[in-house]
């Protein structure tokens, strides 16, 4: 009986001394999108969480004074991003939804139950769509196919192979900043 009780008080202390040393901030942020086009309403659910865990540290552990001064350290931030569209819940590492501007007309590229479709924004056809590949890029389909990716400032960088010429074309879809 005294092994028993002897196992919990230790057990307690062990527990109560690995106190815990990060300081956890969470924010969640909802975005509700309805998107009207020619095979009718869709209602996109956006939820992205942010994450930051700083470790606490304190400047001078060793010393004796009973208020320590704590010290800065770097944090870890980590977002989440799901997405709800007809239903379908899915993880996206960033979302690239919104204006581009591509040949001098203006485009939407918004999310669909598998990747992004790109919508002529006043007829509200699909002209392409977009579906991301094992390595972080995208295969573009509409009147050709082409690899893409997004660069740092955004913007959709698209790539084909001209076939009478047998070389590699490399267009560009600017973000529009609205």
């Amino acid at each position: 009986m005294k092994k028993v009780i002897l196992t919990i008080v230790i057990l307690f202390a062990t527990v109560c001394v690995s106190a815990q040393n990060t300081d956890v901030k969470k924010e969640s942020t909802t975005t509700v999108k309805t998107v009207k086009d020619s095979k009718g309403e869709k209602q996109t659910v956006k939820t992205e969480e942010i994450k930051e865990v700083q470790k606490i540290e304190f400047k001078d552990p060793e010393s004796k004074s009973k208020e320590k001064e704590v010290k800065d350290t770097p944090s870890d931030v980590t977002t989440k991003i799901s997405v709800t569209v007809d239903g379908v819940t899915r993880e996206i590492s960033n979302d690239y939804s919104g204006y581009y501007m591509y040949n001098g007309v203006k485009y939407k590229l918004i999310l669909d139950k598998v990747g992004y479709s790109l919508i002529h924004p006043e007829t509200k056809k699909r002209l392409a769509t977009l579906r991301e590949t094992s390595n972080g890029g995208f295969i573009v389909t509409g009147k050709k196919v082409s690899v893409g990716y997004f660069d740092q400032n955004g913007n959709l960088i698209m790539q084909s192979v001209d076939p009478k010429t047998d070389t590699v074309i490399t267009e560009k879809a600017e973000v529009v900043k609205e």
